[in-house]
C-alpha cells in the first residue's frame, strides 16, 4: 500500500511540475492543481495508513495511537482541499480576464508557434 501511494505522489508531482513549465496559463493552473493533490496525499499519508482504525475515541477501548487514527492530517487535508478549490476558481477567473484583455493565454504574453 505504501509503494502504491508513493508512486501516486511521485506521478502527481512529476506531472504537476511538467505542466507548470508549459507556456499556456490553463496548463499552469492544472499543474498547480496536480501539485496540490500530491501535497494533500503526502500530508494524508503522514497520519499513517491504517485499515479498520477508529477516527474517534470509543468508551472501553484504550486511547492510544495504536487503536485510533490521527485526526490532524485528515483535518489539514480537508482544509487544503477547500483552499485549493477556491484558489483554482480564482486563477480561472484571472485566466479568463487576461485572455479577454490581451487576446492570448500564454504566461509570458508572447504568442508562440501553434
Amino acid at each position: 500500500m505504501q509503494a502504491v501511494l508513493a508512486i501516486a505522489i511521485g506521478v502527481l508531482t512529476g506531472s504537476g511540475v511538467y505542466l507548470l513549465l508549459r507556456p499556456r496559463s490553463f496548463q499552469v493552473i492544472m499543474g498547480l492543481t496536480l501539485l496540490s493533490y500530491a501535497v494533500n496525499l503526502f500530508i494524508f499519508s503522514m497520519g499513517r495508513l491504517k485499515v479498520d482504525s477508529e477516527p474517534i475515541l470509543i468508551p472501553g477501548i484504550a486511547s492510544t495511537m495504536i487503536n485510533t487514527a490521527d485526526p490532524m492530517p485528515q483535518a489539514l487535508v480537508l482544509t487544503a482541499i477547500v483552499i485549493g478549490f477556491a484558489m483554482t476558481a480564482l486563477f480561472l477567473v484571472v485566466l479568463l480576464a487576461t485572455r479577454g484583455l490581451h487576446d492570448t493565454d500564454h504566461v509570458d504574453g508572447e504568442e508562440g508557434e501553434r
